[in-house]
């Protein structure tokens, strides 16, 4: 799961999915390349590191870095760096065998190389983001506390092909996760030749994907993912070469799509209507639901009760319209949720009917003014109170903030007889720090999911924990996301009961109150073909793309 992000990091989601469309309006003119194998995208903004153990994003490094596996088409692992794999029967041990496969200075990637990765990453003093995704493996959570080395960490060398992993219990969702960069290789030799240097720059790297990365010197807007010639599968990679450029406005964007010069790039709300009919529209949704956050340890004791109170909470969210809230206010394409997880992340093991279907519940994210105002007059009697006044926080450098709230203070004022909801947005890094101390009533607030499973998104209300800045507790709901954890960890359809229960739960009790679901629009040129986008975790495949 992604650490917390305000709502409007939407926007910063553009660096985790970096650069992956570009588009036109009406039919493109050539690209400007005299190489149809290379493809022209454009990012928001420069790449912030290539350390895999210090990433906070793999949209884009996702294909010059490999682990075990790599996802492939709806989000299912495919073959990676591991030949083959074995579990034990218990879900506890996990084998792999290496394929032959080299890194990109063409040193042999060993089972050495994996333990090394693990054990720089998890290590407290590297500070990796993501360290909280090897919960689970044995001895990471007590790694992550300081009491224990590193070096304790569940992962080992049999030989130079053969790496054993040991988990404290079984992961359900284990062999997405292995798909993920973070787990992959990292050559020791490399690190320890350039030091401090290591990741800085392009040179200082070597690669176990089908790219490598060339004229990166850390801060430019311009670098190249070129073909990685010791990759092991190099002969169904097409691309010879992928130019990267940063545009920050979608304005420029469209223009240099026009010119010939992008082969993808996403759309502004007022471009997605002008654009919409054209037969290079694509839309590609991703695993972010944008939410309200209600602090339920709020500082000032009126509001503490007044936010504590579910039947006020089910009011809120039972007075807003998502349909208008995503087609009028945002425009751009975003889905209406049907509870706290994300569409399109993950299927019953058993039925294939996807998670956001068998979450829903009546009464809890759906249109309904009457009943809305039913709720709100039965929380003002139980409070003794006739008004309220609220403060939403949110991020003023995220184009989607205001209108949002504004929508919201609104809606509220026309329901929700004296509800007064005024807005605070500030810079996303002060917004995000005020949250995390607990210094908000509500915040307008976001959350992707890191792979293809619900607990990505479930784990969050959980008790205690730190991206829980809200301080939501409910001792049910954390009995069954524990017992999907544990007890349940090894019964796929017992599992995935639990986590349907638990998110249930959660949209009746309105712990957080979803608001809508990312998509992201862009135009593409006709020729590409090929290319893999996932909703959660490493979204963009350009492994087996093609230009024409």
């Amino acid at each position: 799961m992604r650490k917390f992000r305000s709502i409007l990091l939407v926007a910063v989601l553009g660096l985790v999915v970096i650069g992956l469309a570009a588009c036109q309006k009406s039919p493109a003119k050539k690209s400007t390349s005299s190489d149809k194998a290379v493809l022209n995208l454009s990012t928001t903004a420069p790449l912030d590191t290539i350390d895999i153990s210090k990433a906070t994003g793999y949209g884009q490094t996702g294909n010059v870095f490999e682990s075990f596996y790599r996802l492939g088409k709806n989000g299912k692992p495919t073959a990676g760096l591991a030949k083959s794999s074995q579990v034990s029967k218990d879900g506890k041990t996990w084998t792999f065998t290496l394929r032959n496969a080299k890194w990109s200075n063409g040193d042999k990637i060993t089972a050495q190389d994996f333990v090394y990765s693990w054990r720089r990453t998890v290590t407290p003093k590297t500070k990796s983001t993501y360290a909280y995704l090897f919960s689970g493996i044995k001895n990471a959570d007590q790694i992550a506390a300081g009491k224990v080395s590193p070096s304790k960490i569940g992962i080992k060398a049999l030989n130079n092909k053969t790496v054993q992993i040991q988990l404290d219990k079984p992961i359900a969702y284990f062999k997405v996760l292995m798909a993920y960069p973070l787990f992959g290789p990292q050559n020791q030799k490399v690190v320890d030749k350039y030091g401090k240097k290591y990741g800085t720059r392009s040179k200082y790297m070597v690669y176990s994907g089908p790219f490598k990365i060339q004229n990166w010197n850390g801060t430019g807007n311009k670098w190249q993912f070129v073909k990685n010639n010791q990759y092991w599968d190099k002969s169904v990679v097409k691309l010879k070469k992928i130019n990267y450029t940063v545009v920050e406005s979608p304005t420029t964007g469209l223009e240099l799509y026009q010119q010939g010069k992008l082969d993808l790039t996403p759309l502004s709300n007022t471009q997605i209507k002008n654009y919409k009919n054209n037969s290079q529209f694509k839309q590609y949704p991703y695993s972010v639901v944008g939410y309200l956050k209600y602090n339920f340890k709020d500082a000032n004791p009126t509001k503490r009760k007044i936010l504590n109170n579910r039947n006020i909470r089910l009011a809120m969210s039972l007075s807003i319209n998502r349909k208008q809230l995503t087609q009028k206010v945002l425009g751009d394409g975003s889905a209406t949720p049907t509870g706290f997880v994300a569409s399109d992340l993950a299927k019953n093991p058993k039925t294939g009917e996807d998670f956001s279907k068998e979450q829903a519940v009546p009464n809890a994210v759906d249109h309904n003014e009457k009943l809305a105002r039913q709720y709100w007059k039965r929380g003002l009697k139980q409070l003794g109170i006739k008004k309220v006044n609220l403060t939403i926080l949110g991020a003023n450098d995220d184009p989607t903030t205001s209108p949002i709230s504004q929508y919201l203070k609104a809606q509220f004022a026309k329901v929700l007889p004296g509800f007064t909801l005024n807005i605070r947005n500030i810079p996303s890094k002060a917004s995000n720090e005020q949250e995390l101390k607990g210094d908000f009533d509500i915040s307008l607030s976001g959350w992707g999911a890191d792979f293809n499973d619900p607990i990505s998104f479930l784990q969050i209300p959980l008790t205690g924990t730190s991206y829980n800045s809200g301080k939501y507790s409910n001792a049910k709901f954390d009995s069954l996301v524990k017992r999907a954890q544990n007890q349940d960890a090894n019964n796929p359809e017992k599992r995935w009961d639990d986590l349907v229960q638990a998110s249930r739960l959660f949209s009746k009790d309105q712990g957080m109150t979803p608001l809508y679901q990312q998509v992201t629009s862009y135009l593409q040129k006709p020729g590409l073909k090929g290319v893999i986008h996932n909703t959660a975790g490493t979204q963009w495949n350009y492994k087996y793309a093609t230009v024409k």
